[in-house]
């Protein structure tokens, strides 16, 4: 049997970009993890995990995503009714699992609803559960881009979506958020820090997806095929599509404050099998807030 300590091997050889041994390696195992890696190793490297959004879409419907997005919607709910914002953008809304319950359980409703989603797969699905709203298949910069000089928002939010962009990218994008925003609020993982490829990160990820994907049943083997075991190789497998560059709640902090924000506050959403989910909400500096 592979032990976590051998998937941590079995994603050592991934990072060193043999995925061939790799797959080898987690052939001997018996474990689920240890099947599903065997398995997505020994397939063809695939795009996006976003281009066919299905094992997305099973993912986010099930397991401690439940409860973790009940929270998110909670939370957000909250903010509508404290904010009151009349022009709300949210940055990577995906299906809208997050935000639609948010605006049904708010006593407020934002008269102007921007949602910004780069998978046109999701926006298609998103357009069909918001009426109200203008969805744009669109990536955040380049909607940005798009705006004219005086296009300002109440709130810009954005939930376990800015971790999908690059670092140095996403430093421009919350730069010119933060000219537009009056309120911005972020929800995101607090991982731990670690050395990237680190024998402490390998073993963080083989036990942190192992108790991921212990929380599917009917769909786990969708789930782990067309997201996690994308998502997971694709952090370490030089050249390979990479779905994600997370960082500790304190960098996401410190990140949003070289943006040009203030009044930073961090809090607790849910505990998550991956890290906890954390809420940051932080003031904009805009030239002028629409009323």
């Amino acid at each position: 049997m592979v032990t976590r300590l051998d998937i941590a091997e079995v994603l050592a050889a991934v990072g060193r970009g043999d995925r061939g041994a790799a797959a080898a390696l987690a052939r001997t195992g018996d474990g689920d993890l240890a099947r599903a890696l065997a398995s997505h190793l020994t397939a063809a490297a695939d795009g996006s995990v976003y281009d066919d959004p299905a094992a997305f879409e099973a993912f986010i419907s099930g397991g401690g995503n439940v409860r973790l997005y009940r929270a998110v919607s909670a939370v957000l709910a909250g903010l509508y009714d404290r904010v009151r914002p009349d022009r709300l953008l949210d940055v990577g809304t995906g299906d809208g699992r997050a935000v639609l319950p948010a605006l049904d359980a708010s006593s407020h409703r934002p008269s102007a609803l921007a949602f910004v989603e780069p998978s046109a797969a999701l926006a298609s699905t998103l357009r069909r559960k918001a009426n109200d709203a203008s969805v744009h298949v669109a990536s955040a910069q380049s909607y940005l881009d798009s705006l004219d000089a005086t296009t300002t928002f109440d709130l810009v939010e954005s939930t376990f979506a800015l971790h999908a962009i690059p670092p140095d990218e996403r430093d421009g994008v919350l730069a010119a958020l933060a000219r537009r925003a009056g309120v911005l609020a972020i929800a995101e993982f607090d991982v731990p820090a670690f050395d990237h490829g680190s024998d402490a990160h390998l073993r963080f990820l083989a036990e942190s997806y192992a108790r991921g994907l212990a929380e599917y049943d009917a769909d786990r083997d969708l789930v782990a095929a067309g997201f996690l075991m994308p998502v997971l190789t694709g952090q370490l497998a030089p050249g390979a599509v990479r779905s994600t560059w997370e960082q500790p709640a304190r960098s996401w902090a410190e990140q949003v404050e070289r943006a040009g924000f203030t009044e930073i506050e961090l809090t607790r959403l849910a505990d998550y099998w991956w890290s906890p989910g954390f809420l940051l909400t932080a003031r904009g500096r805009p030239d002028r807030v629409s009323a």
